[in-house]
């Protein structure tokens, strides 16, 4: 059994969670789910991680070929992987890598290089529809850590026939990208957006996302923060 930073075990019940999820992956048709992974004390570790790093303001609209997506909230951007973040990355990857040894959805194997931490504010407008571009190769991760927040899946970039995501703190979500199961094409990147809210007037809703191998030699589109990519 592999153990990381703050817990972040990568056992069997893991392991397995991760291949049924990736399953469920494979053959989702808008290539997006959620699933169970996070402990109590592993989310609280995530959560003091975040009162270490700095935030600035995301830029409040990201336009790129004439789409426009709104941004309301502060961004971590890169985001360091040590600690709890670290201990997160690690265990996931090496559940991916035991998943993908059996399925082949990723040959390459998976290793995430870009991170961000996004805060959200009370009441925030949240993120709009977007699909991230096509640097972002086999899968998105998004992990809350606090707060309530409203994670739809979408049939297009228009935002028609939205879906509510199960994006409870304790859940992750999994996000096909380019070249997942051997697929490049335009549906293999999954529309999302999110609108976050909080009960509590001092907290905030925190979002984590990883993505795996950014390719520098595919025309870039805007990470959903802002600026170029962060790398690990």
């Amino acid at each position: 059994m592999q153990l990381n930073p703050a817990g972040f075990e990568a056992d069997g019940t893991r392991k397995h969670r991760v291949y049924i999820a990736l399953q469920r992956l494979r053959a989702a048709p808008r290539g997006i789910i959620s699933l169970d992974f996070l402990k109590p004390a592993e989310l609280a570790a995530l959560r003091a991680e975040c009162g270490t790093v700095d935030f600035r303001k995301a830029t409040a609209e990201i336009a790129y070929k004439g789409r426009r997506v709104h941004q309301d909230f502060d961004v971590c951007f890169p985001a360091p992987r040590r600690g709890a973040f670290a201990g997160l990355a690690d265990c996931l990857e090496i559940c991916v890598q035991d998943a993908t040894s059996r399925l082949s959805v990723l040959p390459d194997g998976i290793r995430f290089n870009d991170f961000a931490i996004q805060r959200y504010p009370a009441g925030s407008r949240g993120i709009g529809v977007h699909r991230d571009g096509k640097r972002y190769h086999g899968i998105v991760v998004i992990v809350t850590l606090d707060g309530e927040s409203r994670l739809v899946s979408c049939a297009d970039r228009a935002g028609s026939a939205k879906r509510r995501i199960d994006d409870r703190p304790g859940r992750v979500v999994l996000l096909t990208a380019t070249e997942f199961d051997g697929r490049s094409d335009e549906a293999m990147r999954a529309s999302a957006g999110c609108t976050a809210s909080y009960e509590f007037d001092t907290e905030l809703v925190k979002h984590i996302d990883l993505d795996d191998k950014l390719a520098d030699h595919v025309e870039p589109t805007p990470h959903p923060a802002e600026g170029s990519p962060g790398r690990w």
